[in-house]
């Protein structure tokens, strides 16, 4: 462990924090709107920033450059992709968020089918969060900090040790780090960390090629494309692991959820001071895409002409990190690491406490004939906190098993969670007829067959075009039980905003900018272009 490394990553880490602490320190956290939503008084560039950051966390890092490694550049479709799905968001999905005034993305399905619909899918969620997206978020950033920094070598533990030892570490500060300072601290920080990754994703591109081409980065480039230009290829065929006919089906499901429905995403852009505002921060948060391949997948690009073979290819990040970066730009790309890990950790259990105090235990209090005050959900929030940190501490390290790799051990398992939930959204916003019976057993019916195809029977389909099938399928039984016994009213949405709804006016000419952006890196990193 490189002493000056590990003192550039103690004060960039410090930096951080005390930019946050010191924007946070007059915020008023002793309300769930002070704690969960930072007073819904958020700017652009903190919603922009605070969406891509923490939808990029060490899980990213570490597993697309491992795909990109040992396979090639389709991984690069996940986040490319994203950026349509969070422009279809913005202009449809975010309007009636906000017109709604809802807190948590269940309390739109509530309004629209039933209360029972509302805890199902709030338990569906915490399930989530408890079991995937947590732990994997640890897990990757473990995996990280131990590359970077030797860990395992330094202490003289061995590795499985040294995993549970960082989990553990990156658990409690990131619990520290919610509860003391809320949403607002997160999305500062993580407004800060997304301009630090920027600069990371010009720095260490440069230094690996620099490290390539022995001291020119000019002869890098010239090695970069000599050879292995397979590796180039983002239009991913049937065996890679992201094919590219996967964009137009489950991919493209998964991507409107995650942006459009899931908590600790939608949580950052609720938290806006308007309806422009959020629609700005999104277009930030999809710049922010466009460029992330820099740091999430050039360096596993570089590492295939350094490294003939690795043991443990979710070591490719830190690995190339650690071998090609001077002491101080390893601290910053740690910090970065770190911090990513970090955000995407806080934001999550802070949507966690959110979902159960507001959905869960304050409806119970009020069925119990209880009025608690603020102060007791804040407490209710904080404990709920613990509990959910120390179970995902405990499950993190068992990810190590996982066969599949890191990355698409996530998706795979998020797909349980993730397109059942936008199925009975889509159809709830589509069919102003359908009753809260079908979303209910829609949700049973997606879960369990998803369930059968990736535990018990072999489809020999991809994962993404069992979830696009089944989307069909549950779609098809939903409309089955509305044409059979159908809402007695057609479904009105009442308006209870909280902030001003008024669109921006500019937003779909940046739309049209960002999308022919990603289609041009679709066709950089093609047979069309590098990987010819």
């Amino acid at each position: 462990m490189n002493g000056l490394s590990l003192l550039s990553f103690i004060l960039i880490t410090v930096v951080v924090a005390l930019i946050s602490w010191y924007k946070t320190r007059k915020e008023n956290l002793q309300t769930a709107t002070g704690l969960f939503f930072a007073n819904r008084n958020l700017g652009f560039l903190v919603v922009g920033g605070a969406l891509f950051f923490t939808n990029i966390s060490a899980v990213q890092f570490i597993g697309e450059n491992e795909l990109v490694f040992t396979n090639n550049m389709s991984v690069m479709a996940w986040g490319l992709s994203s950026v349509l799905a969070m422009l279809l968001v913005s202009e449809f999905i975010m309007p009636v968020y906000l017109r709604s005034g809802i807190s948590t993305t269940p309390d739109f399905l509530e309004e629209r089918y039933d209360t029972g619909t509302k805890r199902f899918v709030s338990t569906i969620f915490l399930v989530s969060y408890i079991v995937n997206m947590l732990p994997s978020v640890l897990y990757s950033g473990a995996i990280t900090f131990n590359g970077l920094f030797r860990v395992s070598e330094v202490l003289h533990l061995d590795y499985w040790t040294t995993i549970w030892l960082l989990v553990w570490l990156i658990g409690l500060i990131g619990f520290l780090y919610t509860a003391l300072g809320g949403l607002k601290a997160v999305a500062i920080s993580d407004t800060v960390l997304g301009v630090g990754m920027f600069v990371g994703g010009i720095l260490l591109p440069y230094a690996a090629l620099k490290f390539l081409g022995q001291g020119s980065v000019k002869a890098g480039i010239d090695i970069l494309l000599s050879s292995r230009r397979e590796h180039f290829n983002a239009i991913g065929g049937p065996h890679d692991s992201v094919p590219f006919s996967t964009i137009f089906t489950g991919m493209l499901l998964v991507n409107l959820y995650y942006w459009g429905t899931e908590q600790y995403i939608v949580q950052q852009a609720l938290a806006s001071r308007s309806l422009a505002e959020s629609q700005k921060g999104i277009a930030v948060a999809c710049a922010g895409k466009i460029v992330s391949p820099l740091l999430l997948n050039i360096p596993g690009l570089i590492a295939v002409h350094l490294y003939t073979s690795m043991d443990n290819t979710a070591e490719v990040f830190p690995r190339i990190v650690s071998d090609v970066c001077p002491p101080l730009l390893t601290g910053f790309m740690a910090a970065i690491a770190f911090g990513a890990a970090l955000t995407t950790f806080n934001a999550g259990l802070n949507s966690t406490s959110t979902l159960f105090v507001l959905n869960l235990y304050k409806p119970y209090k009020t069925w119990k004939q209880q009025t608690p005050s603020e102060q007791e959900l804040v407490k209710a929030a904080k404990r709920f906190e613990i509990l959910v940190c120390l179970l995902a501490m405990c499950i993190a390290p068992f990810i190590a098993f996982a066969r599949q790799g890191l990355y698409t051990y996530i998706q795979i398992v998020s797909g349980f969670f993730s397109v059942p939930i936008f199925t009975i959204l889509v159809m709830g916003l589509l069919h102003k007829r359908m009753p809260a019976i079908a979303a209910k057993i829609g949700l049973v019916f997606f879960i369990t067959t998803y369930a059968i195809s990736q535990l018990l029977v072999d489809t020999g389909l991809h994962f993404l075009h069992v979830l696009a099938i089944l989307f069909v399928l549950t779609v098809l039984l939903m409309m089955i039980i509305a044409k059979l016994c159908p809402r007695k009213e057609p479904f009105v949405q009442q308006w209870n905003n909280v902030v001003a709804l008024q669109p921006w006016k500019h937003r779909h000419i940046y739309a049209v900018l960002l999308l022919l952006a990603m289609v041009a890196l679709f066709v950089i990193f093609s047979p069309l272009g590098l990987a010819r």
